[in-house]
């Protein structure tokens, strides 16, 4: 959701990076003594294999993290027992719950926290304990709405702060050590004013060192209980995970747990400058950033939890990424943060499991990521197989990614097809008959005339859409800034980018660095209203005079669009 601050900001420091990369060249609760989990204080234990038993996870995210007045203020329904439980019953091990404590906070010097809320948030830690899961609380969105002004009130921060903990130190004290801390969610210090670098780390560093001393004071399970601490915004660069890595090893203790966060390649996680594929450039990300995560901590025996993870296109839809190019990407996180051993927590603001039909929104996504726990599935070099009206069908060859798997079957729906005479496949190559395709768009209606389920011996299906289409058409519109909308016939199509340049030269609309925009900040398909609407955030960075558009489809056609921007006034007629 736009609300998850965090992450939009997450998204601006990659970006920059990426840029300068790219030029030239992310009620209260009873609280009772005996609802609380408790266990006898005990020695510690492997701190590695106490986050391999963590995974997998999820986040109960934009709920008590909230910024507001409760836990529905960012428009998720307040958390029901009965949630936890279905959590539990997806095959999650653990459950971050992102606590917000700001407006809860009462005034210098005590600055007690509402018992209420505090009430509250250990009703909802019991419930997911009581469920047998892992638990993981800490100050989350307070990084921006109040810490971040650490370095100009320092000693009011750092008091707040250190006061937070001491109270939810000693609420927790004795309950089970499957509850671990964390200090501060993505903290940051810009918001701020900080802009120093080095600044920032040192600030981190206090608050860090401070949490520690705090938490393990408090004594009970709180003197072995297992703390995570984050890297600066929960970048995994280099330079700020050897900043914690510094911090963790000057504090010696054994029960510390290092966190990241990652959304991706910065392009494709939002579908900008082109990147609407889950590439080999895409995929090396994952591959470099969780080898410099393992070689930080995991080799030096400090274990890892990635705290979030997902795409950042998410907060505006799930559907800025294409399908199959989203189900590689999870397909492929979950087995390399496998393969280094580090326990994976699914960020989830209710985009993806509904908070009261208990169902996923995506059920193909949540079966590949739940197949990534245990083993790898096949993909293919895409989910979409096109096919143009009116013209002469041939065999469709399709390229195979069998990740160490082996093909058994394809069927259209509830038929078994027939090797030979409906496909052939040779190596990773399968190649779909002419005469299969012919009869798969027979009915001769335009967009998904069949779906083709491809069987391997393990991991999940994957599924490829035959799509019968002819070229999209655009009309002629008049429109305003604040409300512009290209009449579309998508005829069976589907949008995969757009590229704006001034018809004087250079780039047009926002990043302007890249010509191809992104997805659903610039541009939006509306399908069943048979429109591309360009969003008011395009304008807004638009100069006055004659803009070209190029429309990329899915099907490999391209569409042009010419408007022309006068003041608040937008024309719109086709090349």
């Amino acid at each position: 959701m736009t609300k998850r601050r965090s992450k939009s900001l997450l998204s601006f420091t990659m970006a920059a990076a990426l840029l300068v990369s790219l030029l030239p060249s992310f009620a209260s609760a009873a609280s009772t003594e005996e609802q609380v989990p408790v266990q006898p204080k005990a020695a510690a234990v492997s701190v590695q294999s106490y986050v391999d038993a963590m995974q997998p996870g999820w986040n109960l995210g934009n709920s008590l993290d909230s910024v507001g007045a409760d836990e529905t203020a960012w428009g998720n329904p307040r958390v029901t027992q009965a949630l936890i439980k279905q959590i539990a019953a997806q095959g999650y091990k653990s459950i971050r719950i992102p606590v917000t404590w700001d407006s809860h906070i009462g005034a210098a010097p005590n600055y007690t926290i509402d018992p209420a809320y505090l009430n509250r948030v250990q009703e909802v830690v019991n419930w997911a304990l009581n469920e047998n899961l892992y638990v993981m609380i800490n100050v989350h969105h307070d990084s921006w709405v109040w810490i971040s002004k650490m370095e100009s009130q320092h000693d009011t921060v750092l008091a707040r702060y250190n006061a937070v903990w001491k109270q939810i130190a000693d609420r927790f004290k004795n309950t089970s050590s499957k509850l671990s801390f964390e200090s501060v969610n993505e903290p940051r210090f810009t918001d701020g004013g900080t802009t120093d670098e080095t600044k920032q780390q040192q600030l981190l560093d206090e608050l860090n060192v401070s949490f520690h001393k705090i938490v393990r004071a408090s004594g009970a399970q709180n003197a072995t209980r297992p703390l995570v601490l984050s890297t600066l915004e929960a970048s995994p660069t280099q330079t700020r995970m050897t900043a914690l890595y510094n911090t963790i090893s000057k504090l010696g203790d054994s029960n510390i747990i290092a966190t990241v966060h990652y959304y991706g390649f910065w392009p494709f996680s939002v579908n900008i400058a082109g990147y609407t594929k889950f590439n080999s450039e895409v995929q090396q990300d994952i591959t470099t950033t969780f080898d410099n995560v393992y070689n930080t901590f995991t080799a030096k025996g400090i274990p890892v939890i990635l705290g979030e993870y997902g795409l950042l296109g998410f907060d505006k839809s799930t559907g800025v990424i294409e399908q199959g190019e989203k189900l590689k990407f999870f397909e492929y996180i979950g087995y390399y943060t496998k393969q280094k051993k580090i326990a994976t927590m699914l960020w989830d603001n209710g985009q993806h499991f509904s908070r009261t039909a208990f169902t996923w929104s995506d059920p193909e996504l949540f079966n590949m990521i739940k197949t990534s726990w245990t083993t790898r599935s096949a993909t293919a070099e895409s989910d979409l197989i096109y096919v143009k009206k009116g013209t002469t069908i041939q065999d469709r060859k399709i390229n195979l990614n069998l990740n160490g798997n082996t093909f058994s079957s394809l069927s259209a729906g509830n038929t078994i097809l027939q090797k030979g005479t409906d496909y052939d496949i040779s190596g990773s190559m399968l190649t779909i008959k002419a005469a299969q395709l012919t009869k798969l768009v027979a009915s001769g209606k335009l967009g998904t005339t069949a779906t083709l389920t491809a069987k391997f011996n393990k991991g999940a299906d994957w599924k490829f859409k035959v799509i019968l289409y002819s070229t999209p058409t655009l009309s002629n519109a008049q429109g305003t800034t604040s409300s512009f909308s290209i009449p579309t016939q998508f005829n069976g199509d589907q949008l995969a980018t757009m590229e704006a340049t001034y018809a004087s030269g250079g780039n047009a609309g926002p990043q302007n660095w890249t010509s191809y925009k992104e997805f659903e900040t610039a541009f939006s398909p509306n399908y069943s209203g048979n429109s591309i609407k360009l969003q008011p955030a395009f304008f807004n960075e638009t100069q006055d005079g004659v803009v070209n558009l190029k429309f990329y489809f899915w099907s490999g056609e391209t569409v042009t669009y010419k408007i022309t921007k006068n003041g608040s006034t937008v024309t719109g007629t086709t090349s």
